[in-house]
C-alpha cells in the first residue's frame, strides 16, 4: 500500500509518501513541504497547494491519500487556512479517484507514539525510528505527513474489517425488515 500524507497548511503544507502493510516495515518513498508566500492572496496560495500536491500525485502514484481531519482552534483565521488546504488535498485526490482517509492529530499520535497527547518531537522521533531515518524530516509538518501515512497504512485493515461489517449488518437488517 503506498500512501500520500497530508499536513495541511497553507504557508506549509507537509507531504510524505510511505509505503508498506501493517505489521511489516514501512519505507518512506519522498518527503517534503508545498510552501506558499504569507503574503500572497489566499486564493493564489490556493492555486499553489493543489499545484504542489498534483506534482506529488504524478511523480509518487499512491493508492490512497490521508489527510489530517481539521479541528477547532481558537485562531479562526489558522482554521480556515488549514480547512481551505485540507480541500485542496481532498480535491486533488477525489479528481483521481483516490480513497482519502481522514485522521485526527490524536488518532495519528497515538498510531505513531502510543499516546494522543504525544508532542511533536516525539512524533518526529517515532517516525524517524519506524521508517529507520538518519534525522527526524524537518520541518516538523514533513514529519507530520508522514506519521499520517503510518498511521492510515496501520488502522486501514481494521477501519476496511468495520466498514464491511457495517455494510453487512445494514444489508441483514434491510433484509429483515423487508420480510
Amino acid at each position: 500500500m503506498r500512501v500520500l500524507g497530508v499536513d495541511p497548511g497553507l504557508t506549509r503544507c507537509g507531504v510524505g509518501v510511505v509505503e508498506g502493510v501493517a505489521g511489516r516495515p514501512l519505507r518512506m518513498i519522498g518527503v517534503g513541504v508545498v510552501r506558499t508566500p504569507a503574503d500572497a492572496e489566499t486564493a493564489r496560495r490556493l492555486v499553489a497547494v493543489e499545484e504542489g500536491i498534483e506534482r506529488w500525485l504524478d511523480e509518487y502514484r499512491p493508492e490512497f491519500v490521508a489527510v489530517e481531519r481539521v479541528f477547532s482552534q481558537h485562531n479562526v483565521r489558522t482554521v480556515m487556512g488549514t480547512a481551505q488546504a485540507s480541500a485542496v488535498a481532498m480535491l486533488c485526490a477525489a479528481r483521481r479517484g483516490l480513497p482519502v482517509a481522514l485522521h485526527t492529530p490524536s488518532e495519528v499520535k497515538a498510531a505513531v507514539t502510543g499516546s494522543g497527547r504525544a508532542d511533536k518531537a516525539q512524533v518526529g522521533a517515532m517516525v524517524t525510528r519506524l521508517l529507520r531515518l538518519d534525522a527526524p524530516p524537518k520541518p516538523a509538518d514533513a514529519a507530520d505527513a508522514l506519521a499520517l501515512a503510518i498511521c492510515h497504512i496501520w488502522r486501514a485493515p481494521a477501519t476496511d474489517r468495520l466498514q464491511r461489517a457495517v455494510a453487512a449488518q445494514r444489508i441483514r437488517t434491510t433484509k429483515g425488515s423487508t420480510a
